[in-house]
């Protein structure tokens, strides 16, 4: 089980991969963890799909075996848009059965042409539920849970200030951890902590980096998530957008160097969406990783 008292002592370094399309067998996954195994990354995440529970057993088949196998602490993405109580029973059953400790709680996306159910209307809704399931369970254990936040304005909130005051709520009912969206400009996330601090929400966040190593994948995102782009990054887009290597290259240099910034500034961890591509976490692990053994100021 991840343990925050860990963020006192060191910077956190995680990862997230997400299971293949339909079409993919899973041992295609299966060979990226092998090759991040070795990075020995604080944890591993496994994004889940927002169908209900009909993913299920892809994502807790990937969180078993980055646990097990990889020896790597793993947390599983548990969206509830479209999931009943039902089905959120059944998950948590699966994850208990697989010894999965650890649940980042999201509203997660809708799906076009699925009308979403009603039984969870927002993260805050779910991590109630998770944490009144622990209060009935015989083995004395309990779930880890985690949150999502963004560092901007979420596409659906009115103003920062919903946004804050969503996110002290999620964090009232027992999100003990977040991992921030992804974003390009580090002034962002360093406004909103200040917010989250004046808010009085004092758990551990992790700033979430996205290597620009694909024109169309970042452009996609951006669309989703209203992140704001630096003229330094939108320079570099419309540079080495339309060549591949370049932009693989250009991209990791862009992650590493808001990297170095972020752990400079004292943030509280790394979470480093790695689109699946073991290359591009080892390139910018290897050039990062001196940057996690020095201990943290602490602040006062």
């Amino acid at each position: 089980m991840i343990d925050e008292t860990k963020f006192s002592d060191k910077t956190i370094f995680s990862f997230e991969v997400f299971p293949p399309k339909k079409n993919m067998p899973i041992d295609t996954i299966f060979n990226t963890l092998d090759q991040l195994r070795d990075l020995k990354p604080d944890f591993i995440s496994t994004t889940f799909g927002a169908g209900g529970s009909e993913n299920c057993d892809n994502a807790v088949a990937i969180a078993k075996r980055i646990k097990d196998e990889c020896k790597v602490e793993s947390v599983i993405h548990m969206p509830c848009i479209n999931m009943t109580k039902n089905d959120a029973l059944f998950c948590l059953g699966q994850f208990r059965e697989a010894g999965i400790e650890n649940i980042l709680a999201l509203r997660g996306d809708k799906v076009e042409g699925k009308e979403p159910c009603t039984d969870f209307l927002h993260a805050s809704d779910l991590i109630r539920f998770i944490k009144e399931y622990d209060s009935k369970r015989t083995d004395g254990k309990s779930f880890k849970i985690m949150g999502a936040c963004y560092p901007e304005l979420h596409p659906q909130s009115a103003s920062v200030y919903d946004d804050l005051e969503y996110l002290k709520i999620k964090v009232e009912a027992g999100a003990s951890h977040l991992l921030s969206q992804l974003f390009f400009d580090n002034e962002k996330f360093y406004r909103f902590q200040e917010r989250c601090n004046i808010k009085g929400i004092n758990v551990p966040i992790e700033a979430g980096i996205m290597p620009a190593t694909n024109k169309k994948s970042i452009e996609r995102m951006v669309s989703m998530t209203n992140a704001v782009l630096p003229k330094k990054f939108t320079d570099m887009m419309e540079r080495y957008g339309d060549h591949p290597d370049a932009i693989r290259d250009a991209g990791i240099a862009y992650a590493i160097d808001q990297i170095v910034d972020l752990v400079t500034h004292g943030v509280q961890g790394i979470h480093l969406y790695t689109m699946n591509n073991p290359l591009v976490a080892r390139k910018i692990y290897e050039a990062t990783k001196s940057l996690f053994a020095v201990s943290p100021i602490i602040k006062h």
